[in-house]
């Protein structure tokens, strides 16, 4: 039935601001596509810290309730820091701003393909995004004008502390990998410690990621050597070698990030501080790929592709393959009047 709801019009000092929907292996993007006003900085991290420190109001009312929910996601696109890149990107949750973000990588390269972002060809088509953890260059197979297939290479991903123990409120003593893949996540056998990866079971595993990430921030130094807008614990990832739904699937990962957010994906960064533990444990050789599942059974692909190093950490430049999907589009309104303007989070 027509009505005339749809005629409504914002008066002409509200913000408007405007997004696409995307999920990654059921992980939610929503995408700024206008209305956010300009950053400053010559660099991703420079206007990182701009947006911190002048439109963090926008970020809550973007990413909280009423227009978002604690577990949203977004990316807001800039200028490219590098000549020759594409475009920038930061990436924005309930707690403040990711380093790098894999399965948002994969959305906004199947959303720059099919939205004209960059000029693509049928066959392989190569992207180049500006995040605040470096240079991500992504690939994109077009067939018949889709992207069919997308995979990208992260930056290089390291094991920073291996088997170490950490005292839980609640839990115990836990055991724990800390490796970095584009952010810096504790790794934490779930059968050690009798969790289920169930989605029935997902507030406990949201409470237990937030003990052990309390605890693990509290008890230990992160590091990310000579870059100290990258040295913190972004997440837990509780990991399973039982408990996957898949036939095909190496393990699963279950990931608690910012504060409390449950990862529906199995996290791009995750996945890649993955590759770069087995590798170190010669449990991964160059070039072999492993599936591994979310929560859901949705699964990425990931291999190590080259070595590297940063600092005196040997390190892996891991590949990821993953596929994301268009849900919808918004037309965000910001009431000036509007007492709950930059959003509430109830959890």
């Amino acid at each position: 039935m027509k009505n005339n709801f749809g005629n409504w019009q914002p008066p002409a000092d509200w913000l408007h601001i405007s997004s696409l929907e995307m999920h990654t292996g059921g992980e939610p993007l929503r995408i700024i596509t206008g209305g956010f006003p300009t950053l400053k900085g010559d660099t991703i991290l420079e206007k990182r810290q701009y947006c911190l420190e002048n439109f963090d109001d926008l970020r809550q009312a973007l990413i909280f309730e009423p227009r978002g929910h604690a577990d949203m996601y977004a990316a807001l696109i800039t200028e490219p820091e590098r000549s020759d890149s594409h475009f920038g990107v930061l990436f924005l949750h309930n707690e403040g701003y990711s380093t790098m973000c894999g399965h948002a990588i994969i959305a906004l390269s199947k959303a720059a393909v099919e939205a004209k972002v960059i000029a693509a060809v049928e066959g392989i088509n190569e992207l180049r995004i500006d995040s605040p953890a470096g240079l991500i260059t992504s690939y994109i197979e077009v067939v018949n004008g889709a992207a069919t297939n997308i995979y990208f290479n992260n930056v290089a991903s390291f094991v920073s502390l291996k088997q170490q123990i950490a005292k839980v409120e609640g839990i115990g003593n836990v055991t724990f990998d800390l490796a970095y893949g584009g952010a810096f996540y504790a790794y934490v056998d779930a059968e050690k410690i009798g969790l289920d990866l169930s989605i029935s079971n997902h507030d406990q595993i949201i409470a237990s990621g937030q003990k052990i990430k309390a605890a693990v921030q509290s008890q230990f130094a992160i590091e990310y050597p000579g870059q100290p807008d990258l040295s913190f614990l972004y997440g837990v990832i509780f990991i399973s070698h039982q408990q996957t739904l898949n036939a095909d699937a190496h393990s699963r990962n279950v990931c608690i990030f910012a504060e409390g957010e449950l990862d529906r994906s199995p996290t791009g960064t995750g996945v890649s501080g993955r590759a770069a533990i087995h590798f170190a444990n010669n449990e991964l050789s160059l070039n072999q790929a492993i599936t591994i599942e979310s929560i859901l059974g949705t699964s990425f692909e990931v291999k190590v592709v080259a070595t590297s190093e940063v600092a005196q950490y040997p390190a892996v430049i891991p590949q990821i393959n993953g596929m994301a999907y268009v849900t919808g589009s918004n037309e965000f309104y910001i009431d000036p009047h509007d007492p709950l303007k930059q959003g509430f989070i109830l959890r």
